[in-house]
C-alpha cells in the first residue's frame, strides 16, 4: 500500500509545485522540470506517524477512555501547570498547537508530553508509563534546559512508537 501511494504523492507534490508530467516529442510522457514562481524555496513535512501529536489531534483514533478530550492540562498533570499554561488549556488543545516551532520550550513541552501520555495509556510497549510522564513534566517545569530535554526526549519516544 505505502509503495503505490508513495508515487501518487510525489506525482501531486510535483504537478502543485509546477512540475508535471508532459508529453516529449518523442510522444512518450515523461518529467518536464520547470520552476514556477509560486513554487515554494522548501517543502516541510511535519511527522504524522500514529503516535505524534498531529496524530491524537487528527481524531483518526478514539482517545484513551482514562483521558477525555475536554481534560485540562492543569488537571491531568498537576496544578503547578498553572504556572506556565492557561487554566482552560485542554490536552486536545496541547496536541493541536503549533507555536512549539520557534516559540517557547515549554509549549513544546506540553505538546509532546500530552501526545506521550496519550500514547502511555493506548500504545502497548511505550517507553514511558503515564506516572513516569506526569512527575517528568513536573520535574521539566523548573527550567529551560530542563523542558526542552525532556520536551526532545517524549518527541523521540513519540515518533519511535508503532
Amino acid at each position: 500500500m505505502a509503495t503505490v501511494l508513495l508515487p501518487l504523492a510525489v506525482i501531486y507534490l510535483l504537478g502543485s509545485a509546477g512540475l508535471g508530467v508532459q508529453a516529449t516529442s518523442s510522444g512518450r510522457e515523461g518529467l518536464r522540470l520547470t520552476t514556477d514562481a509560486r513554487m515554494p524555496g522548501y517543502l516541510y513535512v511535519r511527522p504524522t506517524g500514529r503516535c505524534t501529536p498531529q496524530f491524537w489531534s487528527s481524531g483518526r483514533e478514539p482517545w484513551p477512555n482514562m483521558v477525555p478530550l475536554d481534560s485540562s492540562v492543569s488537571k491531568v498533570f498537576g496544578s503547578m501547570l498553572l504556572e506556565r499554561y492557561e487554566p482552560g488549556l485542554t490536552l486536545l488543545e496541547a496536541t493541536q498547537r503549533n507555536d512549539d516551532i520557534g516559540g517557547s520550550v515549554f509549549f513544546k513541552l506540553v505538546k509532546q508530553s500530552s501526545a506521550a501520555l496519550l500514547n502511555a495509556y493506548s500504545r502497548p510497549g511505550f517507553p514511558y508509563t503515564a506516572w513516569e510522564i506526569k512527575s517528568l513534566v513536573l520535574e521539566a517545569l523548573i527550567s529551560d534546559a530542563a523542558a526542552a530535554l525532556q520536551a526532545e526526549q517524549f518527541k523521540q519516544a513519540n515518533e519511535a512508537c508503532h
